[in-house]
């Protein structure tokens, strides 16, 4: 990555080439991926689901809130919406020349939709707000690094069940963060983490204006931000309103005066919707749309197709919520999960069957990591169930949200496992994305269900980091292996971008041996709109660049 002996900026950062080689490189198939001359104004209503939380930066890990809050913050850095290369923002500058202390310069007057301006107190106070434990935000995981983190976190001496309430942590503010001036503020982190940088364009990193701190029950109703558009009116199952932001201070301004988040319970009424003209954007083909490449007709010349960084697992429950799938046993499941043919019947052959965590679209992906256990093979499968005891908990379950597009995957890949293994699998719909996510956050869900991730920032890191670290914010099995968390440090600290892709490929290996999760496959983002817009692109990250539609 970068060296340790010279300062460096973000705006120049080399990192951005050596993460990034092949991410967004698919190309889009179909549908509008030419510039054309951007018409400004007008409004359009784009498909959403059911936020699990308040719209509030810090405490959304999911992609119904986080499709919203992509267009509504601004961080010290954004991505680039074709190749997600990391660009400064509301920084100026990011420097360090050690990889541990960090200096970050903001740009001076921009502003937040209130109006005012963001300092480096905004977002030093926002993720300490964040980090702090007892606040109990999603993203606090993020925060890990900078120095100071561990006194902001408290564990109940009895555990959940006990009587005691957990005492006050030691502290409420990081140590690592430090405000020089107005637009200037540093960061220390407690080992040297090369790639911080590239991180800082999540979501979780956004800054806080001081309204927020006023009120933060209440805030993500209506949130504050200093993105290109604002939050006018979020009616709870039905819609979020945005409007374009006049004062923005960003260089990419919106094309459109409005766009409405309209949520849906069933991804086929979307897409009637989209054919019909009655919605401008869908970002979820139904599979019964793909089969035969249906969209291509039913939508000609406004859908496209992009290999993005997701990737599809299944996550069983924690032993403690339901001990009867343990490691050996997911190894079992998942070698009864013949992949090729669902991914042929089901998505038309527009997925990759997943060999490993890491999605190839980013640079240190390793093929063929889960080895034999990501193999169908019907008989190894049962024997490794024999070798594992037999599956004790009667019948296996596999839930998914049903405001969704799971249905026809989760019920085919039920079949593969009660056929391979000679156990009932039932695939379990749950109301929808909300209550899905609130129940497994709550560890209410037993069996298995389903997850996915779409990546926060371009690095192999975010593949693994987040969603494996011991307590990590999007840990939903509650994995943990020490040897696992020691690797992603050692990871994080060396400065040659090989080198560290090394590591965390070492990392990596622990997932396969514990089978943490069973991968299924590696995504392809399918979309569609009506006939009333243009200029529609889909991000490597897999979500519509929305700032960039416009009325035709």
């Amino acid at each position: 990555m970068r060296g340790t002996t010279r300062t460096v900026a973000v705006a120049g950062i080399s990192a951005a080439a050596l993460l990034l080689a092949g991410c967004g490189g698919g190309s889009e198939e179909g549908g509008d991926t030419t510039d054309t001359a951007a018409k400004t104004g007008g409004a359009i209503m784009v498909r959403g689901c059911n936020p699990e939380n308040p719209l509030i930066a810090g405490n959304t890990s999911e992609t119904c809130g986080g499709n919203v809050l992509d267009v509504v913050t601004a961080k010290l850095v954004k991505y680039n919406v074709d190749t997600a290369a990391p660009e400064n923002d509301i920084a100026e500058s990011i420097e360090t020349s050690d990889n541990q202390n960090f200096t970050v310069k903001l740009k001076a007057d921009y502003k937040f939709h209130d109006g005012t301006v963001v300092k480096a107190k905004n977002f030093v106070d926002a993720w300490n707000y964040t980090a702090y434990g007892p606040n109990a935000q999603l993203g606090s995981y993020f925060f890990e690094p900078i120095e100071g983190y561990g006194d902001l976190q408290s564990e109940d001496p009895d555990g959940e069940e006990g009587p005691q309430k957990a005492p006050e942590p030691k502290a409420k503010e990081m140590t690592g963060l430090k405000v020089v001036d107005d637009t200037t503020f540093t960061i220390k982190t407690t080992e040297k983490v090369s790639n911080l940088p590239v991180r800082l364009g999540y979501t979780a990193f956004a800054p806080q204006p001081d309204a927020f701190f006023a009120d933060p029950k209440t805030f993500g109703d209506k949130p504050i931000a200093a993105g290109p558009y604002k939050v006018d009116a979020w009616t709870k199952n039905a819609e979020i309103k945005l409007s374009k932001f006049a004062d923005y201070s960003g260089a990419k301004k919106g094309n459109l005066d409005n766009i409405t988040f309209k949520i849906y319970q069933d991804s086929n009424a979307a897409y009637a919707d989209v054919q019909a003209n009655q919605l401008d954007v869908t970002d979820e083909v139904p599979a019964s749309a793909q089969i035969d490449d249906k969209y291509k007709t039913d939508l000609p010349d406004r859908n496209l197709q992009k290999p993005v960084g997701v990737i599809q697992t299944i996550t069983t429950a924690p032993a403690k919520v339901d001990p009867n799938y343990g490691p050996e046993v997911r190894k079992a499941i998942s070698m009864a999960i013949n992949r090729e043919a669902i991914i042929k019947a089901i998505f038309n052959g527009t997925r990759e069957p997943a060999t490993g965590w890491v999605s190839p679209v980013v640079d240190g992906y390793k093929a063929d990591v889960c080895g034999e256990f990501c193999k169908y093979d019907p008989a190894k499968a049962k024997e490794q169930l024999a070798k594992a005891g037999g599956f004790k908990g009667g019948k296996i379950t596999l839930s998914y949200n049903a405001d969704g597009s799971h249905k026809e995957w989760t019920e085919a890949t039920c079949n593969s496992i009660k056929q391979a293994l000679s156990v009932d699998c039932v695939a379990t719909p749950v109301v929808d994305f909300s209550t899905f996510r609130t129940q497994i956050h709550d560890r209410k869900m037993k069996g298995m269900f389903r997850t996915g991730w779409q990546m926060d920032y371009p690095s192999i890191e975010n593949f693994l980091a987040p969603l494996y670290g011991t307590g990590a914010s999007s840990n939903d099995g509650d994995y943990s292996r020490p040897e696992f968390d020691a690797k992603l440090k050692e990871a994080a600290a060396a400065t040659d971008a090989a080198e560290s892709n090394k590591l965390y490929q070492e990392a990596e290996a622990f997932l396969a041996e514990d089978m943490a999760t069973i991968p299924l496959w590696y995504s392809t983002t399918t979309m569609g709109w009506s006939d009333k817009v243009t200029n529609v692109k889909v991000t490597p990250f897999g979500v519509p660049d929305y700032a960039s539609i416009s009325l035709k």
